[in-house]
């Protein structure tokens, strides 16, 4: 919307006003790095659910045209590990999956918008998630030891 209205005060400035003189330009340039700036740091709606026997995660943008929205759904027993990098302004959650075909699948969510608390609390959750299934995998294989 801003750019919109910049784009418009521009033209305005340089076809009837002149008014600002060789200035007019930062009312192109500003709104387009800020544009370019939005878009880099990613999708700003994550949305993840942990209640149940499976996993959902949705990652989308307030501007629809900008990215293609993610949806995943897979059950918790998938969930090989995680992790959180975080470089300057900008936070990616990797999820590894497992699957039948190649072994596992990395997904990809950015998750630059939220807060150190609800970062945490995600971690926290996945935490779980994979300490369980790691105790039942040991336990699957331990009963396999037993029986063989």
């Amino acid at each position: 919307m801003t750019t919109v209205f910049c784009i418009i005060a521009f033209v305005a400035n340089e076809y009837r006003f002149n008014a600002m003189g060789n200035e007019s330009y930062l009312l192109i340039i500003v709104p387009l790095l800020l544009l370019i700036i939005f878009y880099i740091s990613g999708r700003q709606i994550f949305e993840y659910d942990s209640d149940g026997e499976a996993l959902n995660f949705k990652n989308r943008n307030i501007i629809p045209f900008l990215n293609k929205p993610l949806h995943d759904e897979f059950p918790k027993y998938k969930l090989i590990k995680y992790d959180v990098v975080s470089i300057l302004f900008f936070k990616r959650l990797y999820i590894t999956v497992s699957s039948k075909n190649n072994g596992s699948t990395i997904l990809k969510y950015q998750i630059s918008y939220l807060n150190r608390k609800q970062v945490n609390d995600l971690k926290l959750s996945l935490n779980k998630v994979v300490k369980a299934n790691k105790e039942k995998k040991d336990k699957t294989d331990d009963d396999r030891r037993i029986f063989a």
